[in-house]
């Protein structure tokens, strides 16, 4: 299983040309992408097609030549196989029959988003591609909308407005969203709003919608301190100006807070303001 770049061709390990060039087969997704980064680092092998539609034949073919004591590398157009990408059908076939299952690491676009990301340090869900009609895609988005995890998803460019919507409308428009789009090339770009607004932000320039995308969103517990944090803004602005119930009775109206929190936080603020004049 070697990892291969996700744009920049240079992004391949020493192990992973190596394993390409003393395989007797190479395994691809799509030969032609594959061939291109031989004819790159000047290698050439024997390919052989390996994708969502024929990777059931493909396996069955590949333990055939494992059996015959050959060594097949299988590869994806870019990144780690089996990652949301064909592959994970082979290696369990292969080791079903008892061969060895050999990873070479190397690029991935989930993990190279998320350490651009400056999303909070912690757990994270890889979700991969959501369902691509609207009503599974909601209905998933709605599973994980209470997850305390980081969230990451992959997008295709022809859907990513309509997803990015869609997460708002389930995951709240102030999560913070970080979008990543083609990661490793010249026109590689990383964006981070709130999700409400990062929709009308695509929109404003139709190249922002060109290539792969990595979206990643803030878990849950996340949100809620973000959210915590506004209504604490809001609270200070209005108590400078009105009386502690007026302003405690307006937060709750514009920011849907608990009043009992809001109410024991305005105490506090209030006592505070009253130490320092004292």
């Amino acid at each position: 299983m070697v990892a291969t770049p996700i744009g920049n061709l240079e992004d391949i390990s020493p192990r992973a040309l190596d394993s390409l060039a003393h395989a007797d087969a190479i395994a691809a997704e799509d030969t032609r992408v594959t061939a291109r980064l031989l004819g790159r680092h000047r290698m050439q092998g024997k390919l052989i097609a390996v994708h969502g539609h024929n990777e059931q034949r493909a396996a069955d073919w590949i333990v055939g030549q494992l059996a015959r004591g050959k060594t097949v590398a299988l590869v994806t157009d870019a990144g780690t196989p089996a990652i949301s990408d064909p592959g994970a059908t082979v290696v369990k076939k292969a080791r079903a029959a008892g061969f060895r299952v050999v990873p070479i690491p190397g690029p991935n676009a989930a993990v190279t988003a998320l350490s651009a990301s400056g999303i909070s340090e912690g757990p994270f869900l890889f979700a991969g591609f959501l369902p691509a009609k609207p009503g599974p895609r909601r209905k998933a988005l709605e599973r994980l909308s209470m997850l305390p995890y980081t969230l990451v998803f992959y997008e295709a460019p022809h859907r990513v407005v309509e997803c990015i919507e869609d997460m708002s409308g389930a995951l709240g428009p102030e999560r913070i969203l970080v979008i990543a789009r083609e990661l490793t090339k010249l026109f590689e770009q990383i964006h981070r709003c709130r999700l409400g607004e990062a929709a009308a932000w695509l929109r404003e320039d139709t190249d922002r919608e060109r290539g792969e995308f990595v979206l990643i969103a803030e878990g849950a517990t996340a949100r809620s301190e973000n959210a915590k944090l506004d209504w604490e803004r809001v609270l200070t602005t209005l108590l400078a100006e009105l009386p502690l119930a007026h302003a405690v009775k307006l937060t709750c109206k514009l920011t849907g807070a608990k009043k009992n929190a809001v109410y024991a936080r305005a105490l506090q603020l209030a006592r505070a303001a009253n130490a320092r004049r004292s």
